[in-house]
Protein backbone atom coordinates (compact mmCIF):
# COMPACT_ATOMS: atom_id res chain seq x y z
CA UNK A 1 0.00 0.00 0.00
CA UNK A 2 1.35 3.32 -1.12
CA UNK A 3 2.24 6.01 1.99
CA UNK A 4 -0.02 9.22 1.63
CA UNK A 5 1.23 11.57 0.50
CA UNK A 6 0.36 14.08 3.44
CA UNK A 7 0.01 13.27 7.21
CA UNK A 8 -3.82 13.81 7.42
CA UNK A 9 -4.74 12.40 3.93
CA UNK A 10 -8.16 11.00 4.43
CA UNK A 11 -9.33 12.61 7.03
CA UNK A 12 -12.27 15.12 6.54
CA UNK A 13 -13.20 17.75 8.61
CA UNK A 14 -16.16 20.28 9.17
CA UNK A 15 -15.27 23.82 9.70
CA UNK A 16 -18.28 26.10 11.00
CA UNK A 17 -15.54 28.15 12.76
CA UNK A 18 -16.10 32.21 12.13
CA UNK A 19 -13.60 34.57 12.79
CA UNK A 20 -9.94 33.50 13.22
CA UNK A 21 -9.41 30.71 16.20
CA UNK A 22 -12.03 27.95 14.81
CA UNK A 23 -11.16 28.51 11.39
CA UNK A 24 -7.27 28.73 11.97
CA UNK A 25 -7.80 25.53 13.41
CA UNK A 26 -9.31 24.32 10.17
CA UNK A 27 -6.65 25.74 8.25
CA UNK A 28 -3.49 24.03 10.16
CA UNK A 29 -5.28 21.12 9.45
CA UNK A 30 -6.03 21.09 6.29
CA UNK A 31 -1.79 22.54 5.65
CA UNK A 32 -1.13 18.73 6.82
CA UNK A 33 -3.33 17.16 4.19
CA UNK A 34 -7.06 17.15 5.76
CA UNK A 35 -9.90 18.11 3.55
CA UNK A 36 -11.74 20.74 5.09
CA UNK A 37 -15.02 21.45 4.17
CA UNK A 38 -15.71 25.16 5.60
CA UNK A 39 -19.25 25.59 6.28
CA UNK A 40 -20.48 29.36 5.42
CA UNK A 41 -24.01 30.87 5.52
CA UNK A 42 -25.44 31.97 2.23
CA UNK A 43 -23.49 34.58 0.52
CA UNK A 44 -20.24 33.52 2.36
CA UNK A 45 -18.81 34.07 6.32
CA UNK A 46 -19.06 37.82 7.67
CA UNK A 47 -14.94 37.44 8.04
CA UNK A 48 -14.95 38.00 4.16
CA UNK A 49 -15.67 41.40 4.62
CA UNK A 50 -12.87 42.20 7.22
CA UNK A 51 -9.83 44.52 5.48
CA UNK A 52 -7.00 44.71 4.50
CA UNK A 53 -7.69 44.25 1.28
CA UNK A 54 -5.85 42.95 -1.72
CA UNK A 55 -7.19 43.93 -5.59
CA UNK A 56 -10.65 43.07 -3.71
CA UNK A 57 -9.95 40.15 -1.82
CA UNK A 58 -9.88 39.71 2.25
CA UNK A 59 -5.96 39.58 3.16
CA UNK A 60 -7.74 38.65 6.58
CA UNK A 61 -10.10 36.24 5.34
CA UNK A 62 -7.64 33.90 2.97
CA UNK A 63 -5.34 33.37 5.82
CA UNK A 64 -7.71 31.49 7.85
CA UNK A 65 -9.33 29.68 4.82
CA UNK A 66 -7.50 29.26 1.62
CA UNK A 67 -6.99 25.67 0.43
CA UNK A 68 -10.43 25.20 2.25
CA UNK A 69 -13.71 23.61 0.34
CA UNK A 70 -16.97 26.05 0.56
CA UNK A 71 -20.30 24.84 1.01
CA UNK A 72 -23.23 27.27 1.87
CA UNK A 73 -25.93 26.25 4.25
CA UNK A 74 -28.61 27.90 6.16
CA UNK A 75 -28.31 26.78 9.80
CA UNK A 76 -31.69 28.55 10.77
CA UNK A 77 -33.03 25.87 8.17
CA UNK A 78 -34.34 22.31 9.46
CA UNK A 79 -33.38 21.14 5.66
CA UNK A 80 -29.53 22.42 5.89
CA UNK A 81 -29.50 21.20 9.29
CA UNK A 82 -30.67 17.84 7.68
CA UNK A 83 -27.50 17.98 5.24
CA UNK A 84 -25.32 19.07 7.36
CA UNK A 85 -26.00 15.79 9.69
CA UNK A 86 -25.17 13.54 6.81
CA UNK A 87 -21.86 15.16 6.50
CA UNK A 88 -21.44 14.69 10.21
CA UNK A 89 -21.91 10.78 9.18
CA UNK A 90 -19.59 11.13 6.89
CA UNK A 91 -16.75 13.30 8.81
CA UNK A 92 -14.35 13.02 11.40
CA UNK A 93 -13.76 16.50 12.69
CA UNK A 94 -16.41 18.74 13.79
CA UNK A 95 -15.28 22.90 14.21
CA UNK A 96 -17.12 24.78 15.71
CA UNK A 97 -17.02 28.33 18.11
CA UNK A 98 -20.08 29.53 18.62
CA UNK A 99 -21.25 31.18 21.75
CA UNK A 100 -21.69 28.04 24.66
CA UNK A 101 -24.91 27.09 23.96
CA UNK A 102 -25.86 27.76 20.77
CA UNK A 103 -24.54 24.68 18.53
CA UNK A 104 -27.32 23.04 21.33
CA UNK A 105 -30.01 24.73 20.74
CA UNK A 106 -29.49 24.45 17.15
CA UNK A 107 -29.70 20.60 17.99
CA UNK A 108 -26.44 19.67 17.32
CA UNK A 109 -24.87 19.37 20.52
CA UNK A 110 -21.93 16.51 20.87
CA UNK A 111 -25.09 14.19 22.34
CA UNK A 112 -26.41 14.32 18.76
CA UNK A 113 -23.52 14.05 16.67
CA UNK A 114 -21.98 11.21 18.39
CA UNK A 115 -25.28 9.40 18.51
CA UNK A 116 -25.16 10.56 14.12
CA UNK A 117 -20.87 8.95 14.26
CA UNK A 118 -19.70 7.78 17.41
CA UNK A 119 -16.44 8.12 15.86
CA UNK A 120 -16.68 11.90 15.46
CA UNK A 121 -14.06 14.44 16.94
CA UNK A 122 -16.10 17.69 17.98
CA UNK A 123 -13.88 20.69 18.61
CA UNK A 124 -15.39 23.65 20.80
CA UNK A 125 -13.56 26.84 20.35
CA UNK A 126 -15.20 30.05 23.06
CA UNK A 127 -14.38 33.00 24.61
CA UNK A 128 -14.43 31.35 28.15
CA UNK A 129 -15.00 27.85 27.62
CA UNK A 130 -17.82 25.05 27.69
CA UNK A 131 -18.12 26.29 31.31
CA UNK A 132 -17.16 28.26 34.06
CA UNK A 133 -17.82 31.29 36.03
CA UNK A 134 -17.76 33.44 32.50
CA UNK A 135 -19.24 30.92 30.26
CA UNK A 136 -21.94 33.15 28.77
CA UNK A 137 -19.45 36.23 28.35
CA UNK A 138 -18.59 36.66 24.53
CA UNK A 139 -14.91 37.70 23.49
CA UNK A 140 -12.39 38.28 21.08
CA UNK A 141 -8.59 37.85 20.98
CA UNK A 142 -7.76 40.95 23.07
CA UNK A 143 -10.50 39.88 26.16
CA UNK A 144 -8.05 36.57 26.41
CA UNK A 145 -5.27 38.69 26.85
CA UNK A 146 -6.91 41.28 29.49
CA UNK A 147 -8.22 38.84 31.68
CA UNK A 148 -5.34 36.77 31.83
CA UNK A 149 -3.35 39.68 32.72
CA UNK A 150 -1.13 39.65 29.71
CA UNK A 151 -2.45 43.00 28.56
CA UNK A 152 -1.38 44.83 31.91
CA UNK A 153 2.60 43.55 31.41
CA UNK A 154 2.82 44.30 27.76
CA UNK A 155 4.77 48.27 27.49
CA UNK A 156 6.52 50.19 29.86
CA UNK A 157 6.00 50.99 33.54
CA UNK A 158 4.29 54.50 32.03
CA UNK A 159 2.38 53.01 29.58
CA UNK A 160 -1.68 51.80 30.30
CA UNK A 161 -2.52 48.11 29.43
CA UNK A 162 -1.58 47.35 25.73
CA UNK A 163 -2.59 44.51 23.51
CA UNK A 164 -0.30 42.67 21.14
CA UNK A 165 -0.89 43.62 17.37
CA UNK A 166 -1.48 40.19 16.33
CA UNK A 167 -4.03 38.14 17.72
CA UNK A 168 -1.58 35.73 20.07
CA UNK A 169 -4.82 34.10 21.91
CA UNK A 170 -6.51 33.40 18.78
CA UNK A 171 -3.52 31.75 17.38
CA UNK A 172 -2.77 29.61 20.89
CA UNK A 173 -6.41 28.78 20.98
CA UNK A 174 -6.21 27.70 16.97
CA UNK A 175 -2.84 25.47 18.03
CA UNK A 176 -4.58 23.97 21.39
CA UNK A 177 -7.86 23.14 19.04
CA UNK A 178 -5.45 21.41 16.79
CA UNK A 179 -3.42 19.65 18.98
CA UNK A 180 -6.27 18.33 20.55
CA UNK A 181 -7.59 16.92 17.43
CA UNK A 182 -5.06 15.68 16.57
CA UNK A 183 -4.78 13.57 20.17
CA UNK A 184 -8.21 12.65 19.75
CA UNK A 185 -7.96 10.97 16.52
CA UNK A 186 -4.64 8.69 17.69
CA UNK A 187 -6.62 8.01 20.84
CA UNK A 188 -9.42 6.89 18.83
CA UNK A 189 -7.73 4.30 17.16
CA UNK A 190 -7.57 2.71 20.50
CA UNK A 191 -11.29 3.34 21.15
CA UNK A 192 -13.01 3.40 18.23
CA UNK A 193 -14.45 6.88 19.47
CA UNK A 194 -15.08 10.28 19.10
CA UNK A 195 -15.03 13.11 21.78
CA UNK A 196 -15.28 16.57 22.79
CA UNK A 197 -12.29 19.20 22.88
CA UNK A 198 -12.77 22.25 25.04
CA UNK A 199 -10.51 25.03 24.31
CA UNK A 200 -10.62 28.94 25.05
CA UNK A 201 -9.20 32.28 24.79
CA UNK A 202 -9.28 32.44 28.32
CA UNK A 203 -7.00 29.21 28.97
CA UNK A 204 -4.85 30.36 26.11
CA UNK A 205 -4.09 33.67 27.79
CA UNK A 206 -3.64 32.69 30.96
CA UNK A 207 -0.86 29.86 29.57
CA UNK A 208 0.73 32.45 28.04
CA UNK A 209 1.03 34.05 31.34
CA UNK A 210 1.48 31.08 33.70
CA UNK A 211 4.91 32.16 34.92
CA UNK A 212 4.46 35.17 36.61
CA UNK A 213 0.89 34.26 38.08
CA UNK A 214 3.00 30.82 39.61
CA UNK A 215 5.31 33.67 40.61
CA UNK A 216 2.95 35.73 42.46
CA UNK A 217 0.68 32.81 43.81
CA UNK A 218 3.92 31.08 45.28
CA UNK A 219 5.49 34.24 46.70
CA UNK A 220 3.02 37.25 46.16
CA UNK A 221 5.54 38.41 43.67
CA UNK A 222 4.55 41.07 40.80
CA UNK A 223 6.19 40.95 38.09
CA UNK A 224 6.06 44.62 36.90
CA UNK A 225 6.59 46.39 33.14
CA UNK A 226 9.78 45.66 31.76
CA UNK A 227 9.19 46.65 27.82
CA UNK A 228 11.59 44.85 25.88
CA UNK A 229 14.23 44.13 28.25
CA UNK A 230 13.77 40.16 28.86
CA UNK A 231 13.45 39.98 32.84
CA UNK A 232 16.21 37.84 34.05
CA UNK A 233 18.54 38.04 31.13
CA UNK A 234 20.06 41.68 30.96
CA UNK A 235 21.50 42.77 28.70
CA UNK A 236 18.52 42.10 26.64
CA UNK A 237 16.74 44.72 24.85
CA UNK A 238 15.80 46.63 21.82
CA UNK A 239 18.46 48.82 21.02
CA UNK A 240 19.40 51.78 18.14
CA UNK A 241 22.11 51.33 15.59
CA UNK A 242 23.24 53.92 13.07
CA UNK A 243 20.56 53.52 10.53
CA UNK A 244 17.34 51.17 13.02
CA UNK A 245 16.93 48.49 15.30
CA UNK A 246 18.53 45.46 16.78
CA UNK A 247 17.30 43.41 19.39
CA UNK A 248 20.25 41.51 21.41
CA UNK A 249 19.99 38.65 24.38
CA UNK A 250 22.83 38.03 26.38
CA UNK A 251 21.65 37.06 28.90
CA UNK A 252 22.97 32.97 29.66
CA UNK A 253 26.30 33.10 30.95
CA UNK A 254 28.15 31.83 28.13
CA UNK A 255 26.87 34.22 25.79
CA UNK A 256 27.20 36.98 28.00
CA UNK A 257 31.12 36.08 27.99
CA UNK A 258 31.22 36.06 24.45
CA UNK A 259 29.23 39.26 24.42
CA UNK A 260 31.72 41.03 26.29
CA UNK A 261 34.89 40.41 24.11
CA UNK A 262 32.73 41.01 21.25
CA UNK A 263 32.11 44.51 22.27
CA UNK A 264 35.38 45.16 23.97
CA UNK A 265 33.94 45.58 27.34
CA UNK A 266 36.48 42.34 28.85
CA UNK A 267 36.49 44.44 32.04
CA UNK A 268 33.00 42.75 32.32
CA UNK A 269 34.81 39.51 32.77
CA UNK A 270 36.13 39.91 36.08
CA UNK A 271 34.04 42.68 37.66
CA UNK A 272 32.28 40.83 40.33
CA UNK A 273 29.21 42.86 39.96
CA UNK A 274 27.97 40.87 36.84
CA UNK A 275 29.66 37.56 37.45
CA UNK A 276 25.92 35.82 38.10
CA UNK A 277 22.74 36.73 36.39
CA UNK A 278 21.55 38.16 39.88
CA UNK A 279 24.46 40.54 40.07
CA UNK A 280 23.46 41.73 36.30
CA UNK A 281 19.93 42.06 36.95
CA UNK A 282 20.84 44.44 39.91
CA UNK A 283 23.38 46.40 37.36
CA UNK A 284 21.96 46.12 34.44
CA UNK A 285 21.85 49.74 33.70
CA UNK A 286 25.45 49.87 33.28
CA UNK A 287 25.46 47.12 31.25
CA UNK A 288 22.51 48.66 28.70
CA UNK A 289 24.28 51.75 28.73
CA UNK A 290 27.39 49.86 27.86
CA UNK A 291 25.24 48.20 24.60
CA UNK A 292 24.02 51.34 23.73
CA UNK A 293 27.35 53.07 23.32
CA UNK A 294 28.36 49.76 21.20
CA UNK A 295 25.88 49.65 18.77
CA UNK A 296 25.30 53.28 18.21
CA UNK A 297 28.72 52.86 16.21
CA UNK A 298 27.26 50.31 14.02
CA UNK A 299 25.12 49.77 11.30
CA UNK A 300 22.06 47.23 11.87
CA UNK A 301 23.70 44.71 9.18
CA UNK A 302 27.19 45.31 11.09
CA UNK A 303 25.80 44.32 14.16
CA UNK A 304 23.71 41.78 13.14
CA UNK A 305 26.74 40.00 11.74
CA UNK A 306 29.62 41.13 14.48
CA UNK A 307 26.90 39.59 17.25
CA UNK A 308 25.75 36.18 15.15
CA UNK A 309 28.95 35.36 14.01
CA UNK A 310 30.33 35.53 17.73
CA UNK A 311 27.41 33.12 18.63
CA UNK A 312 25.29 35.91 20.10
CA UNK A 313 21.46 35.98 19.57
CA UNK A 314 20.70 39.25 17.47
CA UNK A 315 17.93 39.99 14.67
CA UNK A 316 16.98 43.43 12.89
CA UNK A 317 13.89 45.05 14.34
CA UNK A 318 12.07 44.88 10.73
CA UNK A 319 9.57 47.05 9.84
CA UNK A 320 7.04 45.61 7.73
CA UNK A 321 8.68 46.55 4.18
CA UNK A 322 11.98 44.79 4.60
CA UNK A 323 10.12 41.52 6.75
CA UNK A 324 7.96 41.25 3.50
CA UNK A 325 11.32 41.09 1.91
CA UNK A 326 12.91 38.77 4.26
CA UNK A 327 14.69 35.96 2.35
CA UNK A 328 13.57 33.28 5.40
CA UNK A 329 9.80 33.98 4.42
CA UNK A 330 10.39 32.78 1.04
CA UNK A 331 13.17 30.28 1.16
CA UNK A 332 10.98 28.86 4.63
CA UNK A 333 7.65 29.65 2.44
CA UNK A 334 6.51 30.97 5.48
CA UNK A 335 3.52 32.81 3.03
CA UNK A 336 2.90 31.44 -0.17
CA UNK A 337 1.10 33.06 -3.94
CA UNK A 338 -1.37 31.15 -5.18
CA UNK A 339 -3.93 32.16 -7.27
CA UNK A 340 -7.35 34.08 -6.09
CA UNK A 341 -10.45 33.88 -7.91
CA UNK A 342 -10.73 37.52 -6.76
CA UNK A 343 -7.49 39.23 -6.47
CA UNK A 344 -6.07 37.27 -8.87
CA UNK A 345 -3.04 36.32 -7.20
CA UNK A 346 -2.77 36.60 -2.87
CA UNK A 347 -0.08 35.75 -0.34
CA UNK A 348 -1.31 33.16 1.93
CA UNK A 349 -0.29 31.28 5.37
CA UNK A 350 2.01 28.45 3.39
CA UNK A 351 4.13 25.73 5.15
CA UNK A 352 3.22 25.55 8.61
CA UNK A 353 4.77 22.27 9.69
CA UNK A 354 7.71 20.90 7.55
CA UNK A 355 7.42 17.49 7.77
CA UNK A 356 10.14 15.20 6.30
CA UNK A 357 8.22 12.69 4.25
CA UNK A 358 4.54 13.93 4.60
CA UNK A 359 3.91 17.51 2.13
CA UNK A 360 2.60 20.26 3.42
CA UNK A 361 -1.09 21.34 0.92
CA UNK A 362 -1.71 25.09 0.25
CA UNK A 363 -4.62 25.71 -1.70
CA UNK A 364 -6.63 28.72 -3.07
CA UNK A 365 -9.63 30.75 -0.92
CA UNK A 366 -12.88 29.36 -2.55
CA UNK A 367 -15.69 31.51 -3.37
CA UNK A 368 -18.89 31.11 -1.35
CA UNK A 369 -20.69 28.19 -2.05
CA UNK A 370 -18.16 26.69 -4.57
CA UNK A 371 -18.30 23.19 -3.84
CA UNK A 372 -21.86 22.82 -3.17
CA UNK A 373 -22.14 20.59 -6.21
CA UNK A 374 -19.24 18.31 -5.02
CA UNK A 375 -20.70 17.77 -1.61
CA UNK A 376 -23.75 17.62 -1.66
CA UNK A 377 -24.09 15.89 -4.80
CA UNK A 378 -20.99 13.64 -5.02
CA UNK A 379 -20.50 13.13 -1.36
CA UNK A 380 -24.10 13.22 -0.16
CA UNK A 381 -25.81 12.03 -3.33
CA UNK A 382 -28.10 14.47 -4.14
CA UNK A 383 -29.61 15.18 -7.49
CA UNK A 384 -29.05 18.20 -9.44
CA UNK A 385 -32.72 18.41 -8.86
CA UNK A 386 -33.01 18.26 -5.45
CA UNK A 387 -30.05 20.58 -4.65
CA UNK A 388 -31.85 23.26 -7.00
CA UNK A 389 -35.09 22.99 -4.74
CA UNK A 390 -32.84 23.24 -1.67
CA UNK A 391 -30.57 26.64 -2.91
CA UNK A 392 -34.76 27.91 -3.80
CA UNK A 393 -36.23 27.01 -0.20
CA UNK A 394 -33.06 28.76 1.04
CA UNK A 395 -31.09 26.06 2.60
CA UNK A 396 -28.03 26.46 0.90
Amino acid sequence: MAAPKSALEGVRVLDLGRYQAGPRCGLVLQRLGAEVIKVEKPGGEEGRQNPPFVRGQSAYWVQYNSGKKSITLNLRDDGAKELLKGLVRVSDIFIQNFRPGVIQAMGLGYDVLKELNPRIIMVNVSAFGQYGPYVDWPGFDPVGQAVSGQMYLNGWPDTPPLRTFFPLVDRITSLHAAIGALAALRERELSGEGQAIDVCLADSGFSGNEIPLAAFLGTGQVQPKIGNQVGNMPPSDAFPCKDGWVFVIAGANEIFRRLCTRIGKEEWLTDPRFADRNGRVENKEILLEGMREWLATQTVAEAVQKLTEAGIPSAPINDIPTAAHDPHLTERECLVEVPDPIAGTIHVSGKLIKMSRSENVVGSAPMPGQHNQEIYGGLLGLSDEELEAMAEAGSV
